[in-house]
């Protein structure tokens, strides 16, 4: 993913924390108002509202305004974008893992006198 790395770091940093990663989850299960995600959590609103702006900043949410309310729903990009990095990294192991089996295999074979 080396194109586009500025974003994703962001996304990672974004999932470094336990209070974005639980507004993330709790996301997952549809849209919710700041109200309602702020309220598992111990802390000012002006500090969970900083999770939410970094969420907002980098791409894994948007958020929309409706009067007093507003409402946070989870952005499908930057799942994507750490999918498709994470399928990178798992297919570059496997390729690796596969050539060390037929390294072991053939060099076993080698030694087994017959």
């Amino acid at each position: 993913m080396a194109k586009h790395p500025l974003q994703l770091d962001g996304v990672f940093q974004a999932l470094a924390h336990p209070t974005r990663r639980a507004v993330l989850g709790r996301l997952g299960a549809g849209p919710a108002s700041i109200g309602e995600l702020a309220a598992p959590f111990d802390m000012a609103l002006p500090s969970f509202m900083k999770h939410i702006r970094y969420l907002e900043s980098t791409g894994w949410i948007r958020t929309q305004k409706t009067g007093r309310v507003r409402t946070c729903a989870l952005e499908r990009e930057s799942f994507d974008a750490a999918e498709t990095w994470l399928g990178e990294q798992r297919q570059i192991w496997e390729d690796r893992t596969d050539r060390l089996e037929r390294f072991v295999t053939t060099t076993k074979e080698k030694e087994t006198p017959k």
